[in-house]
Formats: C-alpha cells, sequence, structure tokens
C-alpha cells in the first residue's frame, strides 16, 4: 500500500483497515514482560522480589523520582524474574517478569465519587500519579509532572490531540467512537485543574463521526470545543498542533506550558479518568496491528507486557511473510528484528509490511531540489543538516537549528535521492542531547 504525495503527505492510507472494526479484547497466554523504563525520566524501582505473586492491578515498580511511573501487573502470576529484556527500541531495559498463571485475579479498584468541583488538584495529581499515567502519544512523559507546570496561572489551554496524523493508526479513532464520555471525562477532570483555561480538541477533518460524536458530548460544556484541523501529516505533532489551534509558536527549547498549553492525547485523557474516577492503573491501551501481512488488521485492546507476537497471533497471524514489521507508525516508528518485545505504555501499532519499499531504494547524492526544505514542519533544511552529521560538524549543525527537527519522516519520504535524511538527523540529535546530560 502506497502513500500520495500532493503537496503534504495524506495521512488516511491503511486507516480504512481497521476504523470501523470492533475492539478485539486479547488474554495473553504467556509471561508478561514489564520493562522498568517505558516512560520519560528515571526508571521505576521494583517492589516485587523473585517467587511473589501479583494480582491484576497490583503495583510492582514505583516511580524512581518526581520523573518516573509507577508500574503495575496486568495479570496474575508469579514474578519469575527480574532482568534485562530486549524492547522495541533494540536495547535492553531491566524488567519484571511474571508468569501469567490465567487466573486474572485483581486488587479492588477503588475511584473518587464525589462531584467533579469537590475534587482537589491533589486529589487528582495523586490518583494520577499513583495509576502510572504517561502520555501515550509516543513520548511517554509522566502524566503529574506535565500537570505540574512551574507557573500554574499561566495555563489557558488544554488540548486533547486527537488527529492521529499517521497513516495506519486508528486506536486514538476507535477510543473516541467506543468511549466518547470517558475521553470528554478526562479532559473536564483536567480543566478543574486550571480555572479558567479552555479545552480543545484537535481532529482532523477525516474523521466526521468522530467529529460529530465529540460535538454532540460537548454541546453542553462551555469551555470546551472541537477544533476540525486539516487532514495533514505531522498535524498531530506538537508544536504543530499547538500552532494550529492557537496560533502559539514553541520551538525545541520550550514547552508546551511556556505558551499557555498542555497537551494531551486521547488515550491519555481517558487513562485520567479511569484513574480518578475508577481508580484503575494503567494497565491496558488499544493497540492498532495492521498491514498487508497481517490476515485480520484490527485494533486491540492489549495489556501492558504482552508479547509483539502474541497480538500478531490476535489478529490472525501472517497472511504472508513481511519484509518488515514496524513498532507504532510508518513515518515515526521503528523496525522490529524480533517480535518477542513487550507492549508497553507508549505502544501505539505493530505493523506488518509485505514489501520493505525503503530497503529497495539506493541512496544517491542530493540533487539540490528543495523537497525536504518545503515540507519540513521545524522550518529547517534537512538536506544540509544531514550532510553536516555526515561531516561531522556538529557546531554547524547546531548554528543551524538542527534540533528543532521533529523526526516526522517527511523529509525522508519526498526526497527524490532517498537520503536517510531523517535517520541521520535523528542521530545527532540523540548525541547532542546524551552530552548534554553529562
Amino acid at each position: 500500500m502506497k502513500f500520495t504525495f500532493k503537496g503534504g503527505i495524506h495521512p488516511f492510507e491503511g486507516k480504512e483497515l481497521t476504523m470501523d472494526k470492533e475492539v478485539k479484547e486479547y488474554l495473553p497466554k504467556g509471561d508478561m514482560v514489564y520493562p522498568l523504563s517505558q516512560h520519560i525520566g528515571a526508571p521505576a524501582k521494583a517492589v516485587v522480589k523473585k517467587g511473589d505473586r501479583v494480582l491484576v492491578g497490583q503495583l510492582i515498580a514505583e516511580a524512581g523520582g518526581f520523573v518516573s511511573a509507577n508500574i503495575h501487573s496486568s495479570v496474575s502470576g508469579t514474578v519469575k524474574a527480574i532482568e534485562p529484556r530486549l524492547t522495541a527500541s533494540g536495547s535492553k531495559v531491566n524488567s519484571i517478569v511474571v508468569e501469567n498463571d490465567s487466573l486474572y485475579e485483581s486488587v479492588e479498584f477503588k475511584g473518587n465519587t464525589k462531584p467533579l468541583d469537590e475534587i482537589s488538584k491533589e486529589e487528582i495529581l495523586d490518583a494520577i500519579k499513583a495509576a502510572g499515567v504517561v502520555g501515550m502519544g509516543g513520548a511517554g512523559f509522566p502524566t503529574h509532572v506535565k500537570l505540574s507546570p512551574k507557573e500554574p496561572d499561566k495555563i489557558d489551554t488544554i488540548i486533547v490531540n486527537a488527529s492521529e496524523c499517521e497513516p495506519y493508526l486508528t486506536s486514538d479513532y476507535r477510543r473516541i467512537m467506543d468511549e466518547a464520555d470517558k475521553v470528554v471525562g478526562g479532559l473536564r477532570i483536567v480543566l478543574t485543574m486550571f480555572p479558567g483555561a479552555k479545552g480543545i480538541i484537535g481532529i482532523e477533518n477525516n474523521k466526521p463521526k468522530a467529529i460529530k460524536l465529540l460535538k454532540e458530548k460537548v454541546a453542553e460544556f462551555d469551555n470546551i470545543t472541537v477544533n476540525v484541523l486539516k487532514t495533514k501529516y505531522p498535524e498531530g505533532a506538537e508544536r504543530q498542533l499547538i500552532y494550529a489551534n492557537t496560533g502559539r509558536y514553541i520551538n525545541s527549547k520550550m514547552l508546551p506550558a511556556d505558551v499557555g498549553c498542555i497537551v494531551h492525547n486521547v488515550d491519555t485523557v481517558y487513562a485520567i479518568y479511569e484513574a480518578v474516577r475508577e481508580g484503575r492503573p494503567l494497565i491496558d491501551r488499544l493497540v492498532t496491528i495492521s498491514g498487508d501481512a497481517v490476515k485480520e488488521p484490527c485494533n486491540i485492546l492489549t495489556k501492558m507486557g504482552t508479547s509483539y507476537a502474541e497480538l500478531i497471533e490476535a489478529a490472525g497471524g501472517f497472511k504472508s511473510t513481511p519484509e518488515k514489521i514496524i513498532s507504532g507508525g510508518p513515518m515515526m516508528g521503528k523496525a522490529l528484528y524480533s517480535v518477542e518485545v513487550p507492549a508497553m505504555k507508549s505502544t501505539s501499532a505493530i505493523l506488518c509490511m509485505s514489501k520493505d519499499e525503503v530497503a529497495e531504494y539506493e541512496e544517491s547524492p542530493c540533487i539540490r531540489c528543495g523537497k525536504c526544505v518545503s515540507v519540513c514542519p521545524g522550518r529547517v533544511m534537512p538536506n544540509t543538516l544531514a550532510t553536516l552529521v555526515e561531516n561531522n560538524n556538529i557546531d554547524e549543525f547546531l548554528k543551524l537549528n538542527g534540533m528543532e527537527c521533529c523526526e516526522c519522516g517527511c523529509c525522508s519520504y519526498v526526497c527524490p535521492a532517498k537520503r536517510h535524511l531523517t535517520q541521520t538527523i535523528a542521530g545527532a540529535r540523540k548525541l547532542v542531547l546524551a552530552n548534554n546530560k553529562k
């Protein structure tokens, strides 16, 4: 399945495979793996040991600092090991391995039933932190930290990112269609923390059913609007979303809070609702399993720790041998060399492609056409930046704002020379960030 380029990458391709199908709920059978680093910040610290029996929803690792997140078991069973395990990023991460007993015995969940206007900000933050909620659009930033800005009085806009602009991905769409009340409910909870702030649900115009449903759900609330955006990639990137909804601009050195905004993914506000109102920790999420190599593309309600291999089998397995399997979307996802990796809080999709079109292309010299510059949402020159990195000229890379790249993949996609622009620039950005931490 190919994408089209007409002045912008059309993000609808592949969505028709899964967007109108009912969500599958899958109960895993194999061992569950819970990496202690599945969020930005310090790794969580295990509070269980080998041989301990755990229940669904039980805390198994606590936040290792303010910027960290709790981790809970999504099954009942016995802790088999605490050891390094491979993750979708390609690195090994210290992980808690639980032998699933398939009984699914659970701890008791108890939410806050007080009227919304009687729940304090501290109670909301405590519930979110206890539940281990993180940003589920991919970054994995701990939500209780994001909701604790240095100057809370300056926050005037809460944006829910419902764009879901990457091809194939439809898990946010399904969450809206099936659980719109909880999505809106989660946004309302956040709005109570910032008096005077307004809520905006930003959604692309290729989702008319979801737009209609959301408008119906928010009609009674004066402080929430549904903002219909143009369908274009990468509309769902944080900087682009803020600009599209508010006209405010941020760069790589700024946070959304610097311009009065907080941005949450659809599944994040859903998880906020469940944490506060139901006392449920973040132990499952919707994952899109798709691609032309999968027998039954679908969205699966996935328990954290489930192996990708099991999820692919739950989608009917392969109908043809895939040449490439991607964790995430085709533009910003990571290619896998093994499916024996666990679903984590940041897992949005598993795409199984019968052809690896990228591998078929041979890179050739830049022809100075400028296409990469014309599509770059970061307003930088990818062709020049990549050349600087190849020549190890990081100082000049920084002078030309190389850190403004958001790694969206647009430049690599449109490049007629098939240069690996995004990957090259991303490698330099990681090196700079790593050196800055020292």
